[in-house]
């Protein structure tokens, strides 16, 4: 039986991101955080946004050690930025990041959401 989604937790994919301010958006990479349970019941993924500027790091961010391996042009960093978005609004799937890098931004999530 196929997935009930074409995206899992830790998929890269490319996504229209929102600015904060609701000023605009930019076609940017983002990581897939939400469960596979999670999305079976929903139209819905939750990502966090990445971003190629690694010299600077915020609570949350996460620089991603195998850049390469998870489809991403330069070495970067996923961000502390969550949003929810329609699974019908990905563009594609770049890659998935490897278990070490997700072990690091699931630890991410945990400081800055304080769980």
């Amino acid at each position: 039986m196929p997935p009930t989604t074409p995206y899992k937790r830790g998929d890269v994919v490319l996504v229209n991101f929102l600015f904060s301010e609701e000023t605009g958006a930019k076609r940017r990479p983002a990581l897939v955080v939400s469960s596979d349970a999670y999305q079976q019941g929903r139209q819905e993924i939750i990502i966090a946004a990445i971003t190629s500027n690694v010299g600077r790091l915020l609570i949350g961010d996460h620089s991603i050690s195998n850049w390469d391996a998870a489809g991403l042009l330069y070495p970067s960093v996923v961000t502390g930025i969550i949003r929810t978005t329609k699974q019908s609004m990905v563009y594609r799937r770049l890659g998935a990041l490897v278990e070490s890098d997700m072990h690091g931004i699931e630890e991410k999530l945990r400081q800055m959401l304080e769980l």
